[in-house]
């Protein structure tokens, strides 16, 4: 009988430990996802970011964590589902060049800059551009397939651009530049 191969996923959980609301212990949810019969499953700083393998079929995944999530914790959380290789691609699409970085870095040198906004389905790019053509600061925004990027010169919480992605039509969950090359790397140990 052949057996199914693993493949890596990140889970990146939107809206829990905001603020003080929604609040998940890394360890109650590290152990959800091996309720779930999900394999070395690791967990990453207190946003919800979860690393483990699945043989299942990925289109099945964001829902049946979903589901589980909301049953054990009694209130719901979008889950955004990348696999490894997506996320290997996400970090190598970055579009801001060093430049730009250090040019918001030397600003505001105390905040992170560089965001990565994912959606389980497809960004509408003309939605998406008339964001930006009403936008007149300096923060910079490009739009991927499932992805928009962003560079901040200063707190994303100042952020004008940041805040209207809300009025795009796709649920949203974003982590910074540091985080995802956490990830990264988590996932490369893992190997």
């Amino acid at each position: 009988m052949h057996e199914k191969s693993l493949s890596k996923y990140v889970a990146f959980f939107r809206g829990i430990n905001v603020g003080g609301k929604s609040k998940v212990k890394m360890a109650d949810l590290n152990q959800l996802f091996h309720d779930c019969g999900f394999r070395d499953v690791t967990t990453y700083i207190q946003s919800g970011n979860v690393i483990f393998k699945s043989d299942e079929d990925k289109s099945l995944l964001p829902d049946v964590i979903s589901h589980a999530f909301e049953k054990r914790f009694a209130f719901p959380s979008h889950v955004i589902l990348r696999s490894g290789e997506e996320i290997s691609a996400i970090m190598s699409a970055l579009p801001f060049s060093k430049e730009d970085i250090e040019q918001a870095e030397a600003k505001t040198p105390e905040v992170e800059h560089v965001y990565v906004f994912m959606a389980n389905d497809c960004i509408d790019p003309a939605a998406a551009e008339t964001l930006c053509s009403a936008y007149d600061g300096e923060d910079k925004l490009s739009v991927g397939k499932r992805e928009l990027y962003l560079l901040c010169y200063h707190s994303i919480r100042d952020s004008k651009l940041a805040t209207s992605l809300s009025k795009l039509d796709v649920s949203l969950t974003s982590r910074n530049q540091k985080t995802m090359l956490k990830i990264c790397e988590l996932l490369g140990a893992d190997s």
